[in-house]
């Protein structure tokens, strides 16, 4: 998963400063994101080819090695999302992440707010989303 994120990260945010080195980024999903978070990875092969993971209402993570970009993958990611989140899903992208934005937007998650970075470890201005499940009428 950590290797996915890597090259996802370098080739989707390239002007992106990380905060953390390789090391501490695989040490992480070892030792925070798999043994704390619900992780979910497509497998191609014998390797990952994306992977999300949630936290409570949150969508912290949804990365696709950059090869399976624009193959549905993603789609597949977020609806899995919903259907596990249905009462209603939170998630941070960075402004700069014009792709991640419209990806996020055309499967109905609404901008939420703003905010200039100085809260992120990577100090880059990000994008508030939420989706809420419509309401049946009647």
């Amino acid at each position: 998963m950590a290797e996915v994120w890597l090259r996802s990260f370098a080739a989707a945010l390239p002007t992106v400063r990380r905060a953390h080195g390789d090391d501490e980024v695989r040490d992480w999903f070892s030792h925070v994101v798999v043994p704390r978070c619900e992780s979910w990875v497509a497998v191609a092969g014998d390797g990952v080819a994306g992977l999300l993971v949630l936290d409570g209402a949150e969508l912290e993570q949804l990365y696709l090695d950059p090869p399976w970009r624009g193959r549905g993958l993603g789609d597949r990611f977020v609806e899995l999302a919903k259907r596990r989140r249905p009462q209603g899903l939170g998630l941070w992208t960075f402004q700069v992440n014009g792709p991640a934005r419209r990806f996020y937007e055309r499967h109905g998650f609404v901008e939420a707010g703003r905010t200039d970075g100085l809260r992120n470890e990577e100090r880059e201005p990000d994008v508030r989303y939420v989706w809420r499940p419509r309401k049946w009428a009647g």
